[in-house]
């Protein structure tokens, strides 16, 4: 069976994606999550800081992360199966 590394990359892509910038808002009205994102997401992202704004631009890097690493792994299962 071949995977399709775009689409495998575009799904995780949207959930990772959506993960971060659901965790953000989380994090800034209850603080929930905090301690992750600290160090995970702003140690990564460029840019990226716990705020509604942020969390945008934490989608954005999420997507990108996701659809770029999804497509390497796609692409690399199908090279070696």
């Amino acid at each position: 069976m071949k995977l399709k590394p775009w689409a495998l990359g575009a799904s995780i892509g949207i959930v990772w994606g959506g993960s971060v910038f659901v965790t953000t808002f989380i994090s800034y009205y209850t603080g929930y999550g905090r301690e992750f994102l600290n160090a995970f997401a702003v140690s990564i992202y460029p840019g990226y800081a716990i705020t509604p704004a942020g969390s945008f631009l934490g989608l954005l890097y999420g997507f990108l992360d996701g659809l770029l690493s999804g497509a390497i792994i796609g692409w690399l299962y199908n090279r070696l199966t």
